[in-house]
């Protein structure tokens, strides 16, 4: 065989829905941004400022010690399920937040991002309806994609999915399989729904049976007030909810969990099963060591204040250097991310290479679409930013525009 055949015909055949599998894009513009000195603004990670280091070392410790009842047990292999404690702590959280939760409906996953591929590989089938919010998560999207689903774009504005749009949308076409919401502090918007507009959208929900998967990793960095009651809370037996330990311990551990309906839960569990066994049964051990004493309700407030005091430092310097330049963005009042829509005629991605030259980054905000991608969108992420760094990268992305429109 000529050696040059082998290197150009290859024996794997792609699956088709591998075909339509691509690198994510934030990713691939993290390639661009991570030059010396860049301030970033593009990333989605948490602060690792927030990250409870020593907690999590006398953790690791108390869980190995010598004589420790479960040193060995956290080494093997463990119950697809999830830690019993774990379970009944997020049960238990869930209660305080108006939904009754059984542990038996908690499924432990690697991330959420993992529940939201189980989501997928359980209720999606080729040709199947899905709707999403406008923009929307773009993890969602790659998660729902391989499984070949046709989106729908619901329309929405600053309070998130319209009620009334949802129900046009609905009006064309078979029922969809479940709308997928991220009702706090979404990502990318950072907007979030209030009570009046949870209520509606629930109605419609329930009215033509439309069943909702209920996304909330940013739920405890509410700034002034917690967000309204869940939508679980509300239609439980119509709301799969997605939660993460990422946002309130540290994204390493790769721990999340999913709350289902029983007649949903054991197919979760057997794609859980298929997919990694079990979720790192050390890595639950020490969560479940690190929260056990009312830990969270100590170390999550100091995380929220931190972020607060970044929100505030973004949304002074996009006041003070957007001032006259017809550039409208978000306020959220809880989470990382601030959206912001430039002018008419401007493109965020062909500004992109531009703001890197000035000494910033952002990401454009096309990729969070669906379908229909707007443009004059772009994300900036304020947490993982100093305030002084805030206040000069905003200033340059202001130039950047300026220079845009002049």
């Amino acid at each position: 065989m000529n050696p040059t055949d082998s290197q150009q015909a290859s024996p794997w055949r792609l699956a088709e829905r591998a075909a339509a599998m691509n690198p994510s894009a934030i990713r691939e513009i993290l390639k661009i941004t991570e030059r010396p000195g860049i301030l970033n603004f593009a990333g989605g990670l948490p602060s690792p400022e927030t990250f409870p280091v020593a907690a999590m070392r006398e953790a690791c410790a108390a869980v190995l010690a010598e004589g420790s009842a479960v040193a060995r047990a956290s080494l093997q292999y463990a119950a697809s399920e999830g830690l019993p404690e774990l379970r009944q702590w997020v049960a238990t959280e869930m209660g305080k937040q108006g939904a009754r939760v059984s542990p038996d409906q908690v499924l432990i996953t690697t991330g959420s991002q993992q529940g939201l591929d189980l989501v997928a590989k359980v209720l999606i089938d080729e040709g199947s309806r899905v709707l999403v919010e406008t923009p929307t998560y773009l993890g969602a999207l790659q998660a729902f994609t391989p499984m070949q689903p046709r989106f729908a774009s619901v329309p929405s504005d600053e309070g998130g999915v319209s009620a009334q749009g949802l129900r046009d949308v609905l009006q064309k076409g078979e029922l969809p399989r479940f709308i997928y919401l991220l009702p706090n502090f979404q990502n990318p918007t950072g907007r979030t729904q209030d009570e009046a507009r949870r209520g509606q959208v629930l109605a419609v929900c329930r009215e033509l049976g439309l069943p909702i998967v209920e996304d909330n990793p940013y739920g405890e960095l509410w700034f002034d007030a917690p967000p309204p009651a869940p939508l679980l809370a509300r239609w439980a037996e119509g709301v799969i909810y997605l939660g993460s330990f990422s946002k309130i311990l540290a994204p390493g551990l790769r721990l999340g969990y999913v709350i289902a309906p029983p007649q949903l839960y054991p197919k979760l569990l057997q794609a859980k099963q298929a997919a990694d066994l079990h979720t790192p049964g050390f890595n639950q051990r020490v969560v479940a060591e690190v929260i056990k004493d009312g830990f969270l309700d100590r170390h999550v407030p100091t995380i929220r204040a931190r972020y607060k005091a970044q929100r505030d430092a973004m949304l002074a310097a996009l006041d003070q250097h957007m001032a006259g330049l017809d550039v409208q963005w978000t306020r959220p009042v809880g989470g990382m991310f601030v959206w912001v829509t430039l002018p008419a005629g401007l493109n965020a991605q062909a500004l992109l290479p531009q703001a890197v030259e000035a000494g910033m980054a952002f990401v454009p905000g096309a990729p969070f679409y669906a379908d229909q991608p707007d443009p004059r969108t772009l994300r900036l992420s304020f947490v993982t930013s100093t305030p002084e760094q805030i206040e000069r990268g905003m200033a340059m992305l202001a130039e950047v525009v300026r220079a845009a429109v002049s």
